[in-house]
């Protein structure tokens, strides 16, 4: 079933509507031909106030000028209704070629004319550097993110040196899949994306935590829900960086990745575990090529993103004894100053703050540790872990086994999944007090601990 609804249909109707005739007005003008407007002010784009579907809500949340809109509908236009830009298929028969001033470019695999930036300086009037240069300064903000189009338009492709008129216009991926989809684009976690969005099925109060350590969890929540307001209404945005970094350090299991991954599903913003291992290359540059394609995605989408094991690669920097060194010192720099522009919510794990080097540190706006839970946490995590009751043996005393054993959330996880699974091999009902214990000393030997 198509998820655009119809009332969202006939607003996309009318948009290309008044793009076509925007374009049969405009080229009559330029061709001065009989029966041609006397000026663009009697096409303005659609009233929009009543209209409903994602795109109409893109169109209001961000309060789209004429500009704007034309600069979007004109490239949505190839995947909506190709034809509507045939008008531009014109040959100048002086010059036996296509008008220069159409803009345009061959894409391949699309027979069609593909719009580019040209194309709109010459439908909102070729010869009027004014607008010409109006333009230019939307696409310089769209490029820098400081625009909302930065969500729906991508002029990641284009060579800085190029003209910036002849950028082919691309709708991005996440807008084209939550117009046609309904849903946002998750790119394919492979070498050319290191990067995987994380999920969970638990909910904030799932999150089991010392009161302080919770409570600078909390900073960082408020801060997504709220720096907007922050940087806007109160005005702090010269005083206040965009964007907050936070490093969580502790033993593993011990909450780190569930706390990121709620995070973004309390704040409804996707998380991305961005894997190191996949990111350092042995080839010069590619490592912050790799990065810079997370980097640019998660600025576009608005995307958490959760470096695990961080001491991988934003570890401490060494000596510049060879020239490997130097080349690995000038990735940390690379990353220390594009995680810094980051206007997003980044999260670095490591098991050890020490393992981190300074330099990432002190631009952190909270260090957060997690500890191996207390007692009563304990308690509370066996409880939650193993909630369905009329799977667990009567006899089991969780606080009894909580004060035996000093053991993480992430471990009692694998705990409550391995000794199901013995409880299922023998056919029993119930998970046992023996399942559970055995369970945990698998899990002791795994760290090299004695039970």
């Amino acid at each position: 079933m198509n998820p655009i609804l119809p009332s969202a249909t006939r607003f996309l109707e009318r948009e290309l509507q008044w793009l076509k005739q925007f374009i049969s007005a405009r080229i009559s003008i330029y061709f001065q031909q009989k029966g041609a407007p006397a000026t663009m002010d009697q096409y303005p784009p659609p009233d929009v106030t009543v209209e409903t579907g994602f795109y109409a809500e893109f169109v209001k949340k961000h309060q789209l000028d004429r500009t704007q809109r034309l600069l979007l509908i004109l490239a949505m236009a190839p995947h909506l209704r190709p034809q509507t830009l045939d008008m531009f298929c014109l040959k100048n028969k002086n010059l036996d070629r296509y008008y220069v001033e159409f803009g345009g470019v061959q894409v391949e695999g699309h027979g069609g004319f593909w719009p580019t930036l040209e194309t709109v300086a010459f439908l909102l009037g070729s010869n009027d550097l004014e607008q010409r240069s109006a333009l230019m300064q939307l696409f310089t903000q769209i490029r820098n993110n400081e625009s909302a189009l930065i969500q729906a338009l991508d002029f990641s492709h284009i060579d800085d040196h190029g003209s910036a008129f002849n950028s082919q216009l691309k709708i991005t991926e996440n807008f084209l899949s939550r117009l046609f989809l309904g849903k946002a684009h998750s790119p394919a976690f492979n070498h050319n994306f290191p990067a995987q969005k994380i999920t969970t099925a638990l909910n904030w109060d799932d999150l089991v935590l010392p009161s302080d350590v919770l409570e600078e969890v909390e900073e960082i929540k408020t801060w997504i829900e709220h720096h907007q307001t922050l940087l806007e209404d109160w005005q702090l945005r010269d005083k206040i960086q965009p964007g907050f970094r936070s490093l969580f350090y502790g033993p593993s299991g011990t909450g780190k990745t569930l706390t990121a991954t709620l995070l973004g599903k309390a704040t409804q913003l996707p998380v991305y575990r961005v894997d190191l291992s996949m990111i350092v290359s042995k080839y010069i540059g590619e490592t912050e090529k790799n990065l810079e394609l997370v980097f640019k995605q998660a600025e576009r989408n608005e995307w958490i993103l959760f470096f695990d094991e961080a001491d991988a690669i934003f570890g401490k920097r060494s000596q510049n004894k060879t020239s490997n060194d130097r080349y690995a010192n000038q990735e940390v720099a690379f990353l220390l100053q594009r995680i810094e522009n980051f206007p997003g919510v980044i999260l670095l794990a490591s098991n050890l703050r020490s393992n981190i080097d300074e330099a990432f540190s002190r631009r952190f706006q909270s260090v957060i540790h997690f500890p191996v839970p207390t007692l009563e946490q304990r308690y509370l995590l066996w409880q939650k872990a193993f909630s369905s009751q009329e799977r667990v043996a009567p006899d089991i005393d969780f606080y009894e086994i909580a004060e035996e054993h000093e053991i993480t959330g992430g471990a009692i996880v694998n705990v409550l999944r391995t000794s199901s699974l013995m409880a299922l091999r023998q056919g029993a009902e119930h998970v046992t007090l023996i399942d559970i214990q055995q369970a945990v000393r698998r899990e002791f030997r795994k760290t090299g601990h004695m039970a």
